[in-house]
Formats: C-alpha cells, sequence, structure tokens
C-alpha cells in the first residue's frame, strides 16, 4: 500500500474517531500545559451566567455542527463583534462626511485642516 493512500486511510480513522476516541488515548493535561494552549491561542478565562435554556439550545446547535458549546459561543462573540465594529466605524466615517461636507459649504479653505486632523 502507498504511502500517501495509508496516510488516507488512518485520517479518516481519526475523523471517523474510529482511532483515538477511546478514553485510553486520553489524559488530563498538566497546568502547564493547559497555559501553554491558552497563552498559544490568547485565551482568557471569564465567567459568565447564561439562561439554562440558552445553554441548552447553544449544545443543541453546536452538537449539530459537530462542535462543543463554547467554541461555538466564542465564534458567535467573534461573528458579533467584527460585524459591530464595520458597523460603528461606518457611522463613525459617514459622520465625519457630513461635517467635512457642512465645514465645506460654510467655508472650503476649512475642508483641508479637517481632513489633515483625520488623517
Amino acid at each position: 500500500m502507498s504511502e500517501d493512500k495509508r496516510f488516507i486511510e488512518e485520517s479518516e480513522k481519526w475523523d471517523s474517531r474510529e482511532l483515538g476516541a477511546s478514553v485510553d488515548h486520553t489524559q488530563v493535561a498538566s497546568e502547564e500545559q493547559s497555559q501553554a494552549v491558552l497563552d498559544a491561542l490568547d485565551l482568557q478565562l471569564i465567567s459568565i451566567r447564561l439562561q439554562k435554556g440558552l445553554i441548552e439550545d447553544l449544545k443543541f446547535i453546536a452538537k449539530a455542527h459537530g462542535i462543543g458549546y463554547q467554541p461555538l459561543v466564542r465564534d458567535i462573540l467573534h461573528r458579533f463583534v467584527v460585524s459591530e465594529k464595520k458597523v460603528i466605524m461606518r457611522d463613525i466615517l459617514e459622520q465625519k462626511r457630513i461635517e467635512l461636507e457642512m465645514i465645506e459649504a460654510t467655508n472650503p479653505l476649512d475642508k483641508e485642516t479637517e481632513l489633515q486632523k483625520i488623517a
């Protein structure tokens, strides 16, 4: 059997959980290992209280996607933050555009000064 074919077959066994999913293949990570993972992923432990029903719904959705609910929550929060920051930045830029138009309408020479302040 070629090396490539063997690799593909073994990787499929890992993906299907035929390999590596038993208790025999697990061990508790040391405090150093846990901290190294947190540091490498730039994660910080937080505490948050959520409604039980919300947690159950998150677990249901996460299971449907084949992931844990905490990574799902991280992904949801990340998506929200990225989207909300874009909205806020668009609003700020729009407000600055309006301010510049008002300045230009009253005194065209002040526009260059305002543009330099923004940059």
